[in-house]
């Protein structure tokens, strides 16, 4: 019944959301740079919470977003969706997805090693606990700060046949790869992420680095995010629909709790296999990404104004065509060195091609949809003109209140379009001209800008991010989304309370120590309920 309900609701968004652009587009209403340019990825998101289903969701926000654009055109709406939206998108991401297809081919050259059975074989004699197994997770993901993709997909393999040997859900996998990969990010000065907000911030004439290290200390969402995890594991009081996914994962062994399944590459057994084989492929596919960052960043070449200039290189590269430079010699290097080995034929690494490929499917067709409404939303429908209106329009007289409301607006953007470097690329110009930068309070409001960036990106289903977490921890991808919320807007508020406490107490310890308690008081009372809840059953 509860399905058929859901069935006719959905129906009921889809024939309505169509009939309102058709109705807006007709009668002339403006449509670029205004609130119908958030629309279609509120109506994406929706219906993707409401259905559990991503790709039709998704393909009904770039269609709604074509009507929108169209200016009553039938053929000029279909040009968007295929021209404007998914070639588009291809030719934007075609690097990551290049990216994603050899780490899919990677992770099954590793498990047809023995490499990943290896290592859950150690991992059960050293990792003997749940909580170790979590925290194991964590760790993993802080260390590989490098890039947020690389981070998803990386912990994800390693991970992944441990947290299953200790029947950690996929949702909660997912959720601790999603948590530490962007936020690691954004407070590592030697990152993709640091790079593209030092490329934003130069724009304004400021030093980009500079600012974001100063910036660190007042990134409460990816600092409180942290404490959150550590706590979260330690109490073992998940909540929301996470506590159904581990309740089920510990009693049933199941871990998935739906119908639906994710086929992601099989741990196969190889008796020749061992940790090393598994360890060596990730720290050649660690040092050659970095090698191929600050290459491409021009720390090589004598003609650049970054030769030798670490830090100089990293704000100048481009990772999606660095890191898949990086990964394919990473996987040559590999395929050699396990037929050198014996532990592989070289017909058996050939196979593990179109099986990689086939394991990042998924992800590709969301990362794909995902990408093309995000560029109706802002390259047709301009949203990003719309959110600098708002943002400018009287907000500067609240000058202590600003931090608070410029989080809030970030987390807003980045949800709605799926993007955090697009919302800090937004924001970080209008943030500078709102202050000065001689007040401490500049750097509170740049950070509540890059703070809001993450937690919104954390949050949306349509985010890259998001969609790698899930392709990484071969999880359903909606079920990743509909379980991390709860925990992802919990750190939201709390964020959101320190940030109006630094607008008028700039010491960044004392609204750390402040959102510490807070979440810590959290749990406490989750736990007095939960003793209620099973006095009750008695």
């Amino acid at each position: 019944m509860k399905k058929k309900i859901t069935s006719v609701l959905a129906l009921i968004l889809v024939i309505a959301s169509i009939l309102m652009a058709i109705i807006v587009t007709a009668t002339g209403t403006a449509t670029v740079a205004t609130f119908w340019a958030l629309v279609p990825p509120i109506i994406a998101i929706a219906l993707a919470l409401l259905t559990k289903e991503v790709y039709s969701s998704l393909f009904l926000g770039i269609v709604v977003g074509s009507i929108l654009a169209c200016n009553s055109s039938v053929t000029t709406a279909v040009d968007h969706v295929v021209s404007d939206g998914l070639i588009a998108a291809i030719s934007d991401t075609a690097g990551i997805f290049l990216f994603l297809v050899i780490l899919g081919i990677l992770v099954a050259l590793i498990n047809k090693s023995g490499g990943s059975a290896a290592f859950g074989r150690w991992a059960q004699t050293h990792i003997k606990t749940r909580i170790g197994a979590q925290f194991a997770t964590f760790v993993l993901g802080v260390l590989i700060f490098i890039d947020d993709y690389f981070n998803c997909l990386t912990v994800g393999s390693v991970m992944l046949p441990v947290t299953d040997s200790h029947k950690i859900s996929r949702a909660k996998l997912s959720y601790l790869i999603d948590a530490t990969a962007a936020p690691i990010c954004m407070i590592a000065p030697i990152s993709s992420w640091a790079a593209a907000v030092a490329e934003y911030a130069d724009g304004t004439g400021f030093n980009g680095i500079q600012l974001f290290v100063k910036a660190i200390p007042y990134n409460f969402y990816s600092l409180l995010t942290f404490v959150f995890i550590i706590f979260l594991v330690l109490s073992k009081k998940d909540f929301g629909p996470m506590a159904k996914h581990e309740q089920n994962a510990i009693e049933k062994g199941d871990l998935f709790s739906t119908e639906e399944r994710v086929d992601g590459i099989t741990t196969e057994h190889n008796p020749k296999g061992q940790v090393a084989d598994l360890l060596l492929p990730i720290l050649v596919l660690i040092g050659l990404s970095v090698f191929a960052l600050i290459y491409n960043g021009g720390f090589f070449d004598a003609a650049s104004s970054y030769y030798g200039d670490f830090i100089g290189a990293f704000s100048a590269t481009t990772a999606s065509t660095a890191l898949p430079w990086g990964a394919l010699v990473a996987m040559i290097l590999v395929v050699i060195y396990l037929v050198a080995r014996k532990l592989i034929t070289f017909k058996d690494a050939m196979d593990c091609i179109p099986k990689g490929f086939i394991a990042m499917v998924p992800a590709i067709i969301i990362l794909t949809f995902a990408t093309s409404l995000k560029n109706i939303t802002s390259g047709l429908l301009q949203s990003d003109e719309f959110i600098k209106v708002v943002m400018d329009s009287g907000l500067k007289n609240f000058t202590s209140l600003l931090p608070a409301i410029i989080f809030v607006v970030a987390c807003l953007l980045a949800f709605a379009t799926g993007t955090s470097w697009g919302t800090f690329g937004i924001l970080i110009p209008i943030v500078y001209n709102m202050f000065d930068p001689s007040n401490p309070i500049f750097y509170i409001g740049m950070s509540a800008c890059l703070a809001g960036a993450v937690c919104g990106d954390h949050c949306s289903p349509i985010s890259d991010t998001t969609i790698m977490s899930s392709a990484g921890a071969q999880c359903v991808h909606v079920n990743h989304v509909s379980t991390q919320l709860p925990y992802a807007i919990t750190v939201a508020v709390i964020s959101f309370i320190c940030f109006l406490v630094a607008g008028f107490v700039t010491n960044p310890i004392i609204c750390l120590l402040l959102g510490t308690v807070l979440i810590a008081g959290f749990f406490f009372l989750l736990t007095i309920l939960s003793k209620r809840k099973e006095s009750i059953r008695r």
